[in-house]
């Protein structure tokens, strides 16, 4: 069965002729999402991906190689030669400094990586996952279906999300401050809160895509539900993703960090949480003890910007609108040149 693609369909192959071909010619590790954008992107839009993805690939190593990056373990407060000294400055021991507790604050900021990816991985993908299959079956699908899951979608966005995470902080680790608790209960909340935003956003559009022509035309040549879906609709329904991304990416971080404070979260002593180190460090600013507080605050907000950075430039390479404008732009830029 022939297939129909759209000129906003990211996935559809190029114009025929020397494009095709040249598209066609293209390795397979070429076509992969993040490469491809990369290839894509020009000037300052390049950049900030690039940056982005290096912030991002920092972050990640840090997570994934925590136990041989950091000197000392999350919960260590000695060392062979005795306990460290609580608010030590930083110094060649310490390079980082000591917290009013005795931890090593590089060691905490490098295992806190772990846990902040953890908690990303948890709730946000989830979340995407869960968000985009309900908001493309009850868009295209339609009728009793449509209605049912857009009534518990907005009863669902109708709870903070910070009170059913500590409602369920309670019901799985029973208020106890642990790894599982703390982490996996954070994880499953803002799962359950960020799941609405991604069905509303995929669901609007699957309806707007559902009667356009492309799609009707695939309707009539036999194409299966399931085919259409994947195909034509999910491509071009999903172009907002990474935006979502970015804002809940940083929410679930900031949602953890919210449930330490309350005494909700993670123990310093089952696992490290920048949140955490960086409310317990509040009082510290005041005494002049800067190194507690400014080292775990920056590693959230570099994590925040270097995710934002990634899942603007997508959205952008991702919108052939947007594509099509920056190309006529550097096509004038090019003959007012010309012309001088």
């Amino acid at each position: 069965m022939s297939t129909l693609n759209t000129p906003e369909t990211p996935s559809a192959a190029p114009a025929a002729g020397k494009d095709s071909g040249s598209y066609a010619q293209k390795p397979w590790w070429k076509k992969l999402p993040v490469i491809s954008h990369v290839l894509q992107s020009s000037g300052l839009q390049r950049g900030m991906l690039i940056t982005g993805l290096i912030i991002c690939g920092v972050v990640l190593i840090c997570a994934v190689f925590a136990p041989l990056i950091a000197p000392y373990g999350y919960a260590d407060l000695g060392d062979e030669n005795g306990r460290f000294a609580p608010q030590q400055g930083p110094s060649a021991q310490h390079i980082w400094g000591t917290t009013v507790t005795g931890f090593d604050v590089f060691s905490r900021v490098i295992w806190g990586a772990r846990t902040a990816v953890f908690v990303i991985v948890v709730a946000v993908i989830a979340s995407v996952f869960l968000g985009v299959i309900l908001g493309l079956l009850s868009g295209y699908i339609g009728g009793w279906l449509d209605r049912v899951l857009v009534v518990v979608a907005d009863a669902i966005y109708a709870f903070p999300s910070l009170l059913l995470a500590i409602v369920m902080t309670i019901v799985i680790s029973g208020g106890q401050s642990t790894v599982v608790g703390g982490v996996v209960a954070a994880g499953i909340s803002i799962t359950v809160v960020f799941v609405p935003q991604y069905f509303r956003v995929v669901r609007s559009e699957t309806v707007r895509l559902k009667a356009e022509p492309f799609v009707e035309s695939a309707q009539v040549l036999g194409d299966s539900n399931l085919r259409i879906i994947a195909r034509h609709i999910y491509p071009n329904a999903t172009r907002n993703i990474p935006l979502i991304f970015t804002l809940n990416s940083s929410e679930a971080i900031l949602t953890l960090a919210a449930l330490g404070f309350l005494g909700f979260g993670i123990e310093p002593t089952s696992a490290a949480e920048w949140g955490y180190d960086l409310n317990k460090s509040l009082s510290d600013v005041t005494s002049g003890i800067w190194w507690t507080a400014l080292f775990p605050g920056l590693a959230i907000v570099f994590t925040v910007i270097g995710i934002t950075l990634v899942g603007e430039s997508m959205n952008d390479l991702n919108d052939p609108r947007l594509r099509l404008r920056k190309k006529s732009r550097r096509s004038r830029k090019a003959k007012e040149s010309k012309n001088v």
